[in-house]
């Protein structure tokens, strides 16, 4: 399987209408210092099959994961499908790169 690298814009159009369930991998402590708003925090660190199956499957969006620099959100591609959940697109330049472009940072 492939995986897609998705591109600021994308993202940034995929929140505003709806139709990407963006989902940070960083840890905790990473994420309440700022967040892409709209994301949920879903740590790497605490990866666990079930909770990652009913978040994506109670949601009608596809999900894209995306952490700090777009390292962590392919190991949790990777970590997903191993785990039988298809998940293959990431925030490739995720929060750094959100952050350095000024766009809109939650706390």
């Amino acid at each position: 399987m492939t995986i897609v690298d998705l591109d600021r814009e994308t993202v940034k159009q995929g929140l505003a209408d709806g139709s990407i369930l963006l989902i940070d991998v960083r840890e905790e402590h990473e994420f309440a210092a700022g967040r892409i708003p709209g994301a949920v925090s879903y740590p790497l660190s605490e990866f666990d099959p079930a909770t990652l199956k009913a978040l994506i499957e109670g949601d009608e969006r596809r999900p894209v994961f995306s952490c700090a620099s777009g390292v962590r959100s392919i190991h949790a591609i990777n970590a997903a499908r191993q785990a039988g959940i298809d998940v293959s697109e990431h925030y490739k330049g995720a929060f750094k790169d959100w952050f350095a472009s000024g766009e809109p940072v939650e706390r």
